[in-house]
């Protein structure tokens, strides 16, 4: 036996009533093989597909399988809150339902745990498997833009990690609306290893993640995770102040010296990248104000409507 300590797998799903079966099947031959005391939570984020009666059948003939099912697709990193809150194990894995993150590396991260020298073991990302040219350079940009606002490195990152209970619970303790799963468990710190892996084909079905949905994300995780584009506006602000100062000097010369001030389509350019970037900072600024909104109201992430 790898360890006497029970286990927990979170496993998120929306829409994925054709992996439901076969992933469980696939996780408990790994851990059943080893002698793993485990319990498998499956979150079902308001599928509209027969997701939940699947996690219900798997549950009805496994008593190691557990299901949460939520009132609506509130979205992962929410499911994530959920699966987290429900998990009863010393350590607690996370891997998605579609089986992209491979079982078989399950042992090896729970070997290392086991020896108490590490409370964080991340699934780090090889290369990204079958994905479209347009999912790779928005994730590519996206993990660029979140490593210089926040200083941690997340190329390759992903949410397939065993996080020790001290971490779930320090995590838990992070009482903000707004999640972002990978920025929030990597903050918290604590001894960490990576280990890699090959993104797998999906075990049946498409992937849910549209080129929008990819996007929202990415803006929901940066404005959550970071105030730098905040003060990106305040020094955008002050070069323009510095060259409308320039330009003031210039024009009070050309006066004095009474040259015929000339420009007009220079002036008209001005004003117009002026005004895109004033709307672009109100369009940022908003999205930080959304967020307060968000947080004030002090709505719950998610609300359950069945368990089994």
């Amino acid at each position: 036996m790898l360890s006497e300590k029970l286990i927990s797998l979170v496993v998120p799903a929306y829409n994925e009533a054709e992996c439901i079966g076969l992933g469980i099947a696939r996780i408990q031959g790994v851990l059943e093989k080893v002698g793993q005391a485990f319990e498998i939570i499956v979150v079902d984020d308001g599928s509209h597909d027969a997701t939940w009666e699947a996690i219900m059948a798997s549950s009805k003939a496994s008593k190691t399988v557990k299901g949460v099912r939520l009132s609506r697709n509130f979205g992962k990193e929410y499911a994530i809150c959920a699966g987290l809150d429900a998990a009863m194990g010393d350590a607690v894995i996370l891997l998605d339902a579609d089986m992209q993150h491979p079982p078989e590396l399950i042992p090896k991260m729970i070997e290392r745990w086991s020896e108490g020298n590490v409370d964080v073991i991340e699934g780090v990302k090889v290369h990204r498997g079958k994905e479209s040219i347009i999912s790779k350079a928005i994730a590519l940009i996206f993990y660029r833009i979140m490593g210089s606002l926040s200083g941690i490195d997340f190329s390759g990152a992903s949410d397939f990690k065993l996080l020790d209970r001290k971490v779930v619970e320090a995590w838990k303790g992070m009482g903000e609306r707004s999640v972002f799963f990978r920025g929030m468990s990597a903050w918290v710190g604590f001894r960490r290893e990576q280990v890699e892996f090959e993104v797998a084909e999906r075990g049946a079905g498409e992937s849910k993640w549209s080129v929008w949905s990819l996007l929202a994300l990415a803006t929901g995780a940066i404005t959550a995770f970071s105030t730098t584009p905040l003060r990106i506006i305040t020094a955008s602000g002050l070069i323009f102040f510095a060259f409308a100062c320039v330009m003031g000097v210039n024009t009070m010369y050309q006066y004095f010296a009474g040259s015929a001030v000339t420009g007009f389509s220079t002036v008209i350019l001005l004003l117009l990248i002026i005004s895109s970037l004033v709307m672009l900072a109100l369009g940022i600024i908003g999205e930080y104000i959304a967020k307060i909104y968000e947080e004030v109201k002090q709505r719950p992430r998610y609300i359950i409507s069945e368990r089994c």
